[in-house]
Formats: structure tokens, C-alpha cells, sequence
């Protein structure tokens, strides 16, 4: 069983940096990978990145890539997102979630940490 909880969100102005956490409890195989998702009210839920728990190979939406970098720590079990030049349009809730890489779907997830940008 694996927990996970997002820390780190908050209220910033546009061109802003900001970086979210994700702490992992349980046991983390070395087989699971792990993603960042995003959703605006209104709008489905969104991949923004995923990484290899063991590998560190990374994913990004291509709307993304080159702004935001997902990275991990293995020793202290936790991941981050590190979001730069944010705009108005990245305002949303974002969810650490975690899947085995034998599974399509992502199985586990994060209560979720809110992220706002102002204009």
C-alpha cells in the first residue's frame, strides 16, 4: 500500500517559481512510477509529468516541458515539482499520484494541493 501526500501550493503572482512535494509512506517498489496531474475547475484532470521511481526517466505534457521539471529524492521518499515562469492559466489543484509500471492506471493518489496564480 503506498500513501501519498502534496505539499507546497499557494497563492503567487504570474512569472512566479514555485515547487510542490509529495511525500510517499509504504513501501515504494522499485517498479512504480510516479506522476503529477493537475485539474481546473471545470476541466477534466490533466497529465503534467510522470518519472520512474528507479529509472528518474521523465515525461512532460508537451504544453510543459522546458517550464516544469519532475524530480525525486529516493532516500527521503519524496517527489517534486518544480514549476517556473507560472501563468494564470496553471491554476489548479495538483495531485501526486503513483501506479506500478505493470498497470496502465494509476492506482494511488494524493488528496491534492492548490495552486493559484494571479495576474
Amino acid at each position: 500500500q503506498v500513501q501519498l501526500v502534496e505539499s507546497g501550493g499557494g497563492l503567487v503572482q504570474a512569472g512566479d517559481s514555485l515547487t510542490l512535494s509529495c511525500a510517499v509512506t509504504g513501501r515504494t517498489l522499485s517498479t512504480y512510477r510516479m506522476g503529477w496531474f493537475r485539474q481546473a475547475p471545470g476541466k477534466e484532470r490533466e497529465f503534467v509529468a510522470s518519472i520512474g521511481w528507479s529509472s528518474g526517466s521523465t515525461l512532460y505534457a508537451d504544453s510543459l516541458k522546458g517550464r516544469f521539471t519532475i524530480s525525486r529524492d529516493n532516500a527521503k521518499n519524496t517527489v517534486f515539482l518544480q514549476m517556473n515562469n507560472l501563468k494564470p492559466e496553471d491554476t489548479a489543484v495538483y495531485y501526486c499520484a503513483a501506479r506500478p509500471i505493470t498497470q496502465s492506471r494509476y492506482d494511488y493518489w494524493g488528496q491534492g494541493t492548490q495552486v493559484t496564480v494571479s495576474s
